[in-house]
């Protein structure tokens, strides 16, 4: 496989939270109080959605998704929804020459409180949950604070016993 060197402006945001409607948000790690949920971009341009959130979860909180994983795979959702925003200018060197827009597709996550988390050191210094109204005051970005305040209605149905398993 090659490797690449720069971003594919294709991307996933995923935003998790509970039953109750706590979100998880995480503070990245170059950007102080810089709030957001998990976000990343496809690793190849062929890759499906699915697969992007299911690796960018485990990459930035050490949740597992699936079979082999502490929460199950029908908990997470792909909204079906999609924004195209402008990539800030501080991180388009992370991008090809040129490359200004982000095509973002949002899924969400529902885990149980206790799910245990192990944040990424290299992108999130530390995490908190809050009600889904104040974690969309609190993000930095517009597309994921406006997917938060989207989440009362976008609910999926699973359950978890106390050990974060179905």
């Amino acid at each position: 496989m090659q490797e690449r060197t720069h971003k594919i402006p294709e991307s996933v945001l995923v935003v998790i939270h509970t039953p109750e409607l706590d979100v998880l948000l995480m503070e990245r790690a170059d950007r102080q109080d810089f709030w957001q949920s998990v976000t990343g971009s496809k690793d190849f341009p062929e890759e499906e959605l699915r697969t992007t959130a299911v690796r960018e979860v485990q990459e930035e909180t050490g949740i597992r998704i699936g079979a082999d994983g502490n929460v199950p795979a029908e908990c997470l959702v792909d909204w079906q929804l999609s924004n195209f925003y402008e990539i800030y200018p501080v991180w388009r060197h992370r991008y090809a020459p040129g490359v200004t827009k982000n095509l973002e597709h949002v899924f969400g996550l529902q885990v149980p409180r206790t799910v245990p988390l192990a944040l990424s050191p290299r992108e999130h210094s530390r995490y908190l949950w809050l009600p889904w109204r104040e974690a969309a005051d609190r993000c930095f970005s517009p597309s994921n604070a406006e997917a938060i305040l989207q989440l009362p209605a976008r609910l999926p149905a699973c359950r978890h016993d106390q050990n974060g398993t179905r």
